[in-house]
């Protein structure tokens, strides 16, 4: 399913990669208003995990956006999600006997630092209904159109793909009676826990590029640098990635001057070989001044233009 126009976000794939996967209607529209259109949602996700041998970690379906978060044991998320969000507006529209796009545009995927960031998007999914007043903490376990439920009924049969032992194992917890009636209090403890829930990240758990720690989004946007070349690059990873092309080649530049990164932060402000890299940086990557002025320790960006200015280097 295309979306007429509009430049296609990046996306990084790789063996293994998790993610956080989820769209909204168009226009808000309610797309999952009916039991018909969400049963058909999970159908549709059942059989994408089954055709791309993804492991669904959890889901939800509200009434106008859905989650989901899955890993993805071969780099296919781009081929999947478009053969679930195309074969989902096929049958949409065919069982409503309407035409036109579904959604509010390409669907959103935040990478997934590990299994503890895992573990933590896993508990926001279980609590959308919670959070949007849709059921009460001691019923979260009831609302159908969720994993919960199929995970709590132990007994109950699974659609293949979809798994819980690494991100219940971050709790101390095991795929058994025991251990869900453990992950129930859990929740039902964190649902009233909004200080518990702005510490694990719930705030952001559905912004920006990706889940995870500043180290290791510094690593990833470090390793895909070069991807920020892409046109439609998603405005978070854009600056991710911009900035550590800039650091990268500040590293290189430093190592020219036979200098090191603390050396930043010991020199002047306006040490003439700083105001030299910072010349190279703007003219060669385009670096901005705030970047300049917080990385290259240059003081307020104000200063720092004033520096730039007075050395005659254009900003």
């Amino acid at each position: 399913m295309k979306t007429g126009g509009m430049p296609r976000k990046l996306r990084i794939e790789y063996e293994g990669a998790i993610y956080h996967v989820l769209n909204r209607g168009n226009y808000r529209r309610d797309v999952f208003e009916t039991v018909e259109a969400a049963e058909a949602f999970v159908t549709v996700l059942t059989e994408a995990a089954r055709r791309y041998r993804w492991k669904v970690h959890a889901y939800v379906v509200m009434r106008n956006h859905y989650h989901v978060a899955l890993e993805t044991p071969q780099p296919n998320l781009v081929d999947g999600m478009h053969w679930l969000q195309s074969t989902f507006a096929i049958r949409f529209n065919h069982l409503r006997r309407e035409r036109g796009h579904l959604f509010q545009g390409r669907y959103q995927s935040l990478l997934v630092e590990d299994q503890a960031a895992l573990a933590r998007l896993v508990d926001y999914i279980h609590l959308n209904p919670v959070r949007a007043g849709i059921v009460t903490a001691l019923q979260v376990q009831a609302f159908r159109w969720s994993s919960l439920p199929a995970f709590v009924k132990v007994q109950t049969k699974r659609f293949a793909g979809l798994v819980a032992d690494e991100w219940l194992r971050q709790r101390g917890l095991v795929d058994e009676n025991e251990g869900w009636h453990a992950y129930l209090g859990y929740l039902r403890g964190l649902s009233d826990d909004e200080v518990e829930q702005k510490r694990l990240g719930f705030e952001s758990m559905s912004k920006g590029w990706a889940l995870g720690t500043d180290g290791w989004r510094k690593m990833m946007a470090k390793k895909h640098a070069q991807r920020s070349l892409t046109a439609g690059i998603d405005a978070a990873q854009a600056r991710h990635f911009k900035e550590a092309r800039w650091e990268e080649r500040m590293l290189q530049l430093l190592r020219s001057e036979g200098r090191r990164l603390e050396n930043l932060a010991m020199a002047k402000k306006n040490a003439s070989w700083k105001l030299a890299i910072a010349l190279r940086l703007r003219r060669e990557e385009g670096a901005s001044s705030a970047w300049l002025a917080r990385t290259m320790h240059m003081g307020t960006l104000g200063t720092t233009r004033s520096y730039l200015c007075k050395a005659n280097l254009v900003n």
